[in-house]
C-alpha cells in the first residue's frame, strides 16, 4: 500500500512539474493607479487565474510580502532612478540583502537592472556597473544558480530589423549594449526585451498588415514569417549574434495591446493579440524553433495614473475591480 501511495505521489509531483515547466506566460504588475486592489488581492488574483509568473518594476515590499510562499516566479526590477546608487558595491549588497535575501521564500528568478535605458541617457553609464555589483552580491549570497541578473531593453536599440536575419543594433546603441551582452554571456543570463508589435504596426501601417501584427495572417511573407512578434524577436536574436551573444536567450519581458485610446486599440484586437500570443509562446520562432518563449504580458491592470498617450492607461488584462477584460486562459 505504501509503495502505491509513493508511486502516486511521484506521479503527481511529475505532473505538477510538467505543468509549471510548460507555463511560459507571466503578467507584468505595475501599480500606477489610485483605484487598484490591495497587494494581497493582486497575488490572490494571479493564483486564482493560474498565472505563475509576475514582473515587478520596483522592490515593493507590500507585494513581496504577499508573494511569500506563493511559488509565483518573479522578475524583480531595479528602477532606473536607483541605478546610479548601485554603482557602489556596498549599496548593491544592501539592496540584495533587503529585497532578495530577506524574501528567501519568494521565488525570484530574474533581477532586471533598469528598464528601457537608452544609450546616451543619464542612466546609461550606470547600467553595466550596477549589473556587475548586483551580480557580485547575488553570488556572495550563493544565489547565482537560481537568480539571473539582466536588464530590459526596448526595440529602439535595433537599428536594422528587416529582414529579421539582418537584425543589428544601431551604431548609437552598439557601444552601450556590447559590454552588457558580454556580461550576460559570462553569467549565463538572458536578455530581457520588451516587444510590441502594436507600436511597430502603428508606426508603419503602409507596410505592415493588422493581420500580421495580430497573428491572424494566413501563410508566410517573402522572408518566411507569419507574424510580426517572431520577426521582431528574431531581429533581436540576429543583433545579439553580431555582438557575441549567439547563446544568449531572450525573455520577452513585456508585450501587450491596448483596448482603447488610439489607432487599432480595441477590445477585439487586444483579445485576439493576447489570446494568440499565449498560444504562440508555447512554441518558438523561425530562428529559435525550440520553445517555449518565456513571455510576460503587459499588464495586469489598467493604470489610471500612467503618464503619456491615452493608450498607456488601457493595457490591462483586468479592470481595477478585478474583472477580466478578455475571454482568455493563461495556461
Amino acid at each position: 500500500m505504501s509503495s502505491i501511495l509513493l508511486l502516486i505521489g511521484v506521479l503527481v509531483s511529475s505532473i505538477a512539474l510538467q505543468f509549471t515547466g510548460a507555463q511560459s506566460i507571466g503578467v507584468c504588475y505595475g501599480g500606477n493607479g489610485n483605484n487598484l486592489p490591495t497587494k494581497q488581492a493582486v497575488v490572490d488574483l494571479y493564483k486564482s487565474k493560474g498565472i505563475g509568473k509576475i514582473r515587478l518594476y520596483n522592490p515593493d515590499e507590500g507585494i513581496l510580502q504577499a508573494l511569500r510562499g506563493s511559488n509565483i516566479e518573479v522578475i524583480l526590477g531595479v528602477p532606473n532612478n536607483n541605478l546610479n546608487s548601485l554603482t557602489n558595491a556596498q549599496a548593491a549588497t544592501d539592496w540584495v540583502n533587503k529585497y532578495v535575501k530577506a524574501y528567501s521564500n519568494v521565488k525570484i528568478k530574474y533581477i532586471s537592472v533598469g528598464n528601457e535605458v537608452h544609450p546616451g541617457s543619464a542612466e546609461a553609464n550606470s547600467v553595466l556597473s550596477a549589473l556587475q555589483n548586483i551580480q557580485k552580491a547575488i553570488s556572495a549570497a550563493n544565489l547565482q544558480g537560481q537568480i539571473k541578473v539582466s536588464t530590459a531593453i526596448d526595440t529602439t536599440l535595433i537599428g536594422k530589423s528587416y529582414p529579421p536575419n539582418d537584425g543589428a543594433f544601431s551604431d548609437s546603441a552598439s557601444g552601450y549594449i556590447r559590454p552588457i551582452v558580454n556580461f550576460l554571456v559570462n553569467n549565463g543570463s538572458p536578455l530581457l526585451a520588451n516587444v510590441y508589435p502594436y507600436f511597430s504596426y502603428v508606426g508603419n501601417q503602409q507596410n505592415i498588415g493588422l493581420d500580421y501584427a495580430l497573428f491572424t495572417k494566413q501563410g508566410k511573407n517573402e522572408v518566411g514569417y507569419q507574424n510580426l512578434f517572431d520577426a521582431i524577436l528574431d531581429s533581436i536574436y540576429a543583433a545579439l549574434e553580431k555582438v557575441g551573444g549567439s547563446n544568449v536567450k531572450i525573455v520577452v519581458s513585456e508585450s501587450g495591446w491596448p483596448s482603447e485610446g488610439g489607432t487599432a486599440a480595441s477590445v477585439g484586437n487586444a483579445q485576439t493579440y493576447y489570446g494568440n500570443l499565449i498560444n504562440h509562446a508555447k512554441g518558438g520562432t523561425p530562428k529559435r524553433p525550440n520553445g517555449p518563449i518565456d513571455t510576460y504580458l503587459f499588464a495586469m491592470f489598467d493604470e489610471n495614473q500612467k503618464t503619456g498617450d491615452e493608450i498607456e492607461r488601457h493595457f490591462g488584462l483586468f479592470r481595477p475591480d478585478k474583472s477580466q477584460k478578455y475571454q482568455i486562459s493563461f495556461n
